[in-house]
């Protein structure tokens, strides 16, 4: 990624003319699991339109279980309204063409594919209007990360760590989701390109588009989230502007301690 934050490339029809920010993610009592493992148990959340809200807690907490079930890659029961419709009913598909996109933890990439051939997948949303769709999409996914479009001839299995995460969210946003899901998306990577991630989202944030986002990494993902949530044991036991959390006590004591800890 570059240093300059981009000139934000995405512009939303959905989120102009707006006088004031509304919900346009709403999940009321969502249960979900694997088999008869419950794992999610009754998750209420609320995401406002143009916002970043950040999800965190502790490894098997739930908060990956949380986005697949937003998504419909997992079965769920509960109430999901996406910009005021009913979506709990939907299949993947389906939620896909509503604008939701989804950043797997394990960035899901075809490593044995170009560059370009793995952007090119995720405009399915965007087949209906043709090609051209397409290509224009990608110009704004390279001028959002110009590494991209260097590389775009090259083996996604052959990218750095941090090139297969641009690849990953640039996927995602080649079919212009106005709802992007990031799981983990710091996971794995150096100090330095973690800092550009955060900065590429403060950069899609200020495009319009509402950003769901776990993550591990507390502080970071508090500092540039407007809402958080604590996740543990499947349950919220937390939640709150994002500013407030990060000076919680308790908050501090469990996740940001042992960040400070790192950083010094």
């Amino acid at each position: 990624m570059s240093d300059a934050t981009p000139t934000p490339p995405f512009t939303l029809s959905s989120s102009k003319g707006r006088a004031e920010p509304v919900e346009a993610l709403e999940v009321n009592e969502l249960h979900a699991g694997y088999g008869r493992a419950e794992v999610l148990r009754g998750i209420r959340l609320q995401a406002a339109a143009g916002s970043v809200v950040t999800v965190i807690g502790p490894n098997g907490a739930g908060k990956s279980t949380l986005l697949n079930a937003l998504m419909g890659v997992l079965p769920s029961r509960g109430a999901i309204r996406w910009q005021g419709s009913a979506i709990d009913a939907l299949p993947l598909e389906a939620r896909v063409d509503r604008g939701i996109a989804l950043v797997p933890e394990t960035r899901a990439l075809f490593g044995s594919m170009p560059v370009e051939d793995n952007l090119r997948l995720g405009a399915w949303r965007l087949r209906q209007r043709g090609p051209q769709a397409a290509r224009d999409a990608m110009e704004r996914v390279f001028a959002l990360f110009p590494r991209l479009q260097e590389r775009r001839g090259q083996l996604a299995g052959t990218l750095s760590g941090g090139e297969r995460q641009m690849l990953a969210v640039g996927r995602a946003l080649m079919g212009e989701p106005s709802l992007l899901m990031l799981d983990e998306p710091s996971l794995g990577l150096a100090p330095l390109v973690v800092r550009e991630i955060f900065r590429t989202i403060a950069a899609l944030r200020a495009t319009g588009v509402t950003i769901l986002l776990v993550e591990q990494n507390a502080r970071a993902a508090l500092e540039v989230a407007d809402h958080a949530y604590v996740l543990e044991m499947g349950e919220i036991v937390l939640q709150g502007p994002a500013g407030e959390l990060a000076r919680d006590a308790r908050v501090i004591d469990t996740y940001l301690g042992a960040a400070r800890s790192r950083a010094c």
